[in-house]
């Protein structure tokens, strides 16, 4: 049963992308970071001032995600390429610049790229890869779900993936939810915290039509899903897999969501204007007035 409620949706100011997504809210500077894909551009919303400010990423073609490092002040994980290096910014400065590359994944596959990462709740960082020819972006399953951790060879988590994309945990249930978006749904997996390992999928939101993207959790363990082709955000209780709400958003490409603000009770959602969509596509929205509140967003250990 759908819930009826009031909500306010807004852009927030200067948050034009071509393809906005990977939302982090970084709890330490009450700012949202996210990126800008095919431009690699990292940016960063600061709550206190209203104001967004973006950086070029020197020599890279693609940022796909941006978390900062536990412990490290102005320093990032950034998904470049097949590349996860790490990205030295003061979140102001026009420019930003890569000073280390952690690991590349696929190194045979040259069309690939790494999409959407977060930090797991013990600072893993999980992202995965997509096949990237823009002739055919969606007809090959060459992609990959990985684990990267401190001191460690990179996991392998899944292989199959279409175009891997939304991650969010559920730390009290020991649960993970992934989105491979070639197959239209959300997949919950037994997650062991103590060994990063994902087991037992099952499906607990399926969409015949609709092109899921990122995804978040509230308090409550209801996931938001950003939908690509849809216009909607669905948020969903897993246990039963009800629609509990269907966000209708002003732009037609929404790419992911995360809640932040000093209460953690806004959702942000990053939208794309790929393929030429009309205004007000691109554009980073808050939604306010849900009356929930989303989990601390984990840092990466590095």
């Amino acid at each position: 049963m759908l819930l009826s409620m009031s909500y306010k949706i807004e852009p927030i100011p200067n948050g034009e992308t071509l393809i906005g997504e990977g939302p982090h809210w970084d709890i330490q500077t009450q700012s949202l970071y996210f990126v800008d894909i095919d431009v690699a551009r990292l940016l960063r919303y600061d709550y206190k001032e209203n104001k967004t400010y973006s950086a070029v990423l020197e020599g890279e073609e693609y940022a796909s995600f941006i978390i900062p490092i536990e412990g490290e002040s102005g320093k990032f994980v950034v998904g470049c390429s097949r590349r996860v290096v790490v990205v030295a910014w003061d979140g102001v400065a026009p420019k930003a610049k890569v000073v280390r590359v952690v690991r590349e994944v696929q190194t045979d596959f040259a069309l690939n790229r790494l999409n959407d990462g977060k930090a797991d709740p013990r600072g893993r960082l999980v992202a995965g890869t997509m096949y990237n020819s823009p002739k055919d972006m969606f007809s090959k399953r060459e992609g990959e779900l990985y684990s990267f951790e401190k001191d460690k060879p990179v996991k392998l988590i899944k292989s199959d993936v279409g175009v891997s994309n939304g991650l969010t945990w559920n730390e009290k249930a020991k649960k993970f939810y992934f989105i491979d978006s070639l197959d239209y749904n959300v997949k919950e997996y037994d997650y062991n915290l103590d060994t990063g390992v994902a087991s037992n999928p099952k499906v607990v939101f399926q969409h015949s039509s609709y092109f899921p993207d990122g995804m978040t959790i509230d308090t409550d363990g209801n996931i938001y899903i950003a939908t690509f082709t849809g216009a909607t955000i669905f948020k969903v209780k897993p246990s039963t897999a009800e629609v509990l709400l269907e966000i209708q958003m002003p732009c037609k490409q929404i790419t992911s969501v995360a809640f932040g603000g000093p209460n953690l009770d806004i959702l942000y959602v990053t939208t794309s204007k790929l393929n030429d969509q009309p205004p007000p596509a691109g554009n980073t929205y808050k939604v306010t007035g849900l009356g929930v509140k989303g989990l601390p967003m984990t840092k990466v250990q590095l």
